[in-house]
């Protein structure tokens, strides 16, 4: 059983906004069987331009029910039926919604007939419901009112389900993921999405950008974009203009975050509200105890405290100082890697050179540890950043001069180690911007990137 349906709102999202009429089409398969039209009281002024539109007046709505009052019958009709509606995430989104808040789990199947006109009627120039009913010869009255395009989508369901009845069976199968993505988005291209990380680009229409993202998995990704029920003013309206995607493979998410970060500032997408901002997590604290040692201590990042370095996660900040116990000698216990109550463990091995029992001076122990603070620092310094390319064969390099970011670019990883010289062949220039000065700070402590000095003589 399917139950067609039509809406009509105070706007286009359903976040901010409620239904002022509601149309519902029974259909067993065969035909219409049974009709349910209601105008709503939306408890909330309707601007306009809307009543210009369907002719719904804040006087009209005035003695209608409210959605709570009809939500147990109408919970009743549409519980158990294919819910289907000409965009239906739209239709779909208004009424999960008001169900939620009349304490009702709206769950059901779904189907689009853009969606499935688009497969079964190929070729259209539009496939909005007055002009495909148009150039289908399907009558529509009483256009912009619920019952009116309800009717038409009727009867446009109607010929999909009699003459390409396999479509709607493909569908309507479990895997599909048909009915998850935008109405205008053909299916081709969403399945032709690489689960790689990259960058991805939503289209409209008119062939413009509207939104640059990043992803580890661009496919698993931009299905999260459409997966839910778009309540928001933005995911509702991007997800009607979104006609294609387009992405990038980048091989790493350091080189993502760049090129989206790039991207953002060249073309600024409608849709990109704000440049996003590294999140980070763990950083690397330092401070002088009352014996004069300076020690380290890992704790999570807090705006407006000074760090050594920040991480995005504990085991990155905990892996970069035990190598600089390593390489510095320092003591594990003042680092904050061993939480002995007297000296180290290290110091009877005699790896430990007798800070924590105060056998080694503060003065001498502390030349080390701003050495290994040094180390942290790339301020000034030149280098690349060698890390995953877009294939197996492939590395990624991004290249800093004097602290600054310069670009990125890839090389065959079966080459031998690049010149500073050939490094600087493959670069493509890009312009810093404090989002990328911040990422980058971020990944140089990344396990998965390999940092590489440069010199004045040309060679790394």
């Amino acid at each position: 059983m399917y139950a067609i349906v039509d809406i009509e709102t105070t706007g286009g999202f359903a976040g901010g906004n409620r239904m002022t009429e509601i149309a519902v089409l029974i259909h067993d398969g065969k035909e219409v069987i049974h009709e349910y039209q209601t105008l709503l009281n939306p408890m909330q002024e309707i601007p306009r331009y809307i009543s210009g539109l369907t002719g719904i007046t804040n006087q009209m709505v005035e003695e209608a029910p409210a959605f709570e009052e009809v939500a147990d019958e109408l919970f009743e009709l549409l519980h158990d039926k294919i819910f289907v509606a000409h965009n239906v995430q739209f239709d779909f989104s208004f009424m999960k919604k008001a169900f939620e808040d009349a304490g009702h789990a709206f769950r059901t199947k779904k189907l689009c007939t853009v969606r499935l006109s688009r497969k079964a009627f190929p070729g259209h120039r539009s496939y909005s419901l007055g002009n495909l009913c148009e150039s289908l010869r399907i009558p529509i009255t009483d256009r912009h009112r619920a019952m009116g395009d309800a009717k038409a989508t009727a009867i446009l369901f109607d010929r999909i389900l009699k003459e390409n009845e396999e479509i709607i069976r493909e569908t309507l199968n479990h895997r599909s993921r048909e009915n998850i993505l935008p109405p205008n988005l053909p299916r081709e291209e969403f399945d032709a999405l690489p689960e790689a990380c990259g960058v991805y680009y939503f289209i409209d229409s008119h062939g413009k950008v509207i939104y640059v993202g990043k992803a580890i998995n661009i496919r698993k990704r931009i299905l999260g974009h459409f997966s839910g029920t778009a309540k928001g003013r933005r995911n509702q309206y991007m997800r009607n203009e979104v006609h294609h995607i387009s992405f990038e493979l980048t091989g790493n998410e350091l080189i993502a975050l760049v090129l989206e970060a790039q991207e953002i500032r060249k073309i600024w997408p409608k849709y990109n509200q704000a440049i996003k901002r590294p999140v980070i997590k763990w950083a690397i604290y330092q401070y002088e105890d009352r014996e004069g040692y300076i020690r380290f201590q890992i704790g999570k990042q807090y705006r407006g405290m000074n760090t050594v370095a920040s991480f995005n996660s504990h085991s990155e900040a905990w892996q970069s100082v035990l190598e600089r116990v390593r390489d510095f000698e320092l003591c594990p216990k003042l680092c904050g890697i061993q939480k002995s109550t007297g000296a180290c463990y290290d110091l009877a091995t005699g790896t430990c050179k007798g800070a924590c029992d105060g056998s080694e001076h503060a003065t001498h122990y502390n030349e080390r540890v701003r050495a290994a603070v040094e180390s942290f620092s790339m301020k000034d310094l030149s280098f690349a950043l060698i890390g995953q390319g877009r294939r197996f064969n492939e590395k990624s390099v991004l290249l800093v001069e004097e602290g600054t970011y310069s670009g990125f670019g890839y090389y065959l990883s079966d080459e031998s180690q690049l010149s500073e010289h050939e490094i600087r062949e493959i670069i493509k220039p890009g312009q810093t911007s404090a989002e990328i000065e911040q990422y980058i700070s971020t990944f140089v402590h990344h396990p998965d990137h390999e940092v590489v000095f440069l010199n004045s003589t040309g060679t790394p």
